[in-house]
């Protein structure tokens, strides 16, 4: 009839077949043929072919899963020395991590042009080799400091405290300090590795010495200079070597920070530091390790004309 219109057939909806049916096709096909197994499941002979030809792959996946998108490397040969280097080092417990990827591929790249053509080891690139090589990033677990109730109100308490005493005492950026002491391992050991996936055990291998430490005393100034760094080793006697110029070097049982420390740094590191030696009118601001409020170390202080600003229990 004149002016009717046809209707509007709505696109046919793409069907998805999980990997338990193509695989249950595939089968078929084999005792019978390609023909009989599209005819019998309802699905064209192209589609019994392809997957025929990716059986190895439909096993490897998740029955439920429809597809396995994990796109297809323009750099083939180059992933292959890549994922090479990972199983490599992994199985010799070396860390591997995504930057440590990138780098070797660049530099494989740089020495194979012919194969890797446009190669820019990009992060997206890095991401995409993880998963068709079945990787992950493993990471090792750690207990977070807990942190104080009322956080907020500690935090503005310090703050105001501070800003009084600069205030009050009108001290130079150059004589505003922070100092901590913090503890290092000879042998420092990453935290993450590439490793694949399913792995119960993420071996790691060391020197041996990720347990021995010493500790490193840092210290700079609100202007942003840093302040001579202080070591300290667990030992009797100073190492007969000679150490880096501007490094204070000291030795104890223990290896750690005590009240003799304490003193030794004051006297030679912030003591020496621009305007020490005049005594300026100076705030060090630090934690609320012990060492730091015994009597002696107060009355240290107060002969160097430094006020002190102790950071609240666990703000640090």
């Amino acid at each position: 009839m004149a002016g009717r219109k046809d209707p509007i057939m709505a696109p046919a909806r793409r069907r998805k077949f999980e990997a338990s049916f193509k695989l249950k096709v595939v089968n078929f096909a084999k005792e019978h043929n390609n023909c009989a197994a599209a005819s019998q499941y309802g699905v064209t002979e192209k589609m019994v072919r392809d997957w025929k030809a990716n059986e190895d792959a439909l096993k490897s996946m998740p029955s439920s899963k429809g597809a396995l998108r994990r796109g297809t490397p323009h750099w083939s040969e180059l992933e292959k020395h890549v994922a090479d280097m990972v199983h490599e080092h992994r199985q010799n417990g070396y860390v591997v991590t995504r930057n440590k990827i990138r780098m070797f591929a660049l530099q494989w790249a740089k020495s194979n042009p012919d194969h890797s053509k446009g190669f820019k080891a990009t992060v997206s690139w890095c991401t995409r080799f993880l998963e068709r090589h079945n990787l992950v990033l493993r990471q090792k677990t750690k207990i977070a400091q807990k942190l104080p109730a009322d956080l907020n109100g500690e935090v503005s308490l310090f703050h105001r405290y501070v800003l009084q005493q600069c205030k009050k005492h009108g001290y130079a950026l150059s004589q505003i300090g922070n100092m901590d002491e913090t503890p290092m391992n000879f042998d420092m050991v990453g935290n993450k590795t590439v490793n694949p996936k399913g792995a119960k055990t993420v071996l790691i291998k060391t020197t041996g010495h990720e347990k021995s430490s010493f500790t490193v005393v840092l210290a700079c100034t609100a202007d942003g200079a840093k302040l001579r760094p202080m070591i300290i080793f667990k030992r009797k006697t100073m190492p007969k070597i000679k150490f880096p110029v501007g490094v204070f070097v000291h030795v104890n049982e223990t290896g750690w920070m005590d009240e003799e420390g304490v003193k030794l740094w004051l006297d030679n590191v912030w003591s020496r530091r621009p305007g020490g030696l005049r005594q300026e009118r100076s705030l060090l601001v630090w934690d609320m390790f012990r060492a730091h409020l015994t009597t002696s170390t107060k009355k240290r202080l107060a002969r160097i004309n430094t006020d002190a600003a102790v950071i609240p229990a666990g703000l640090t």
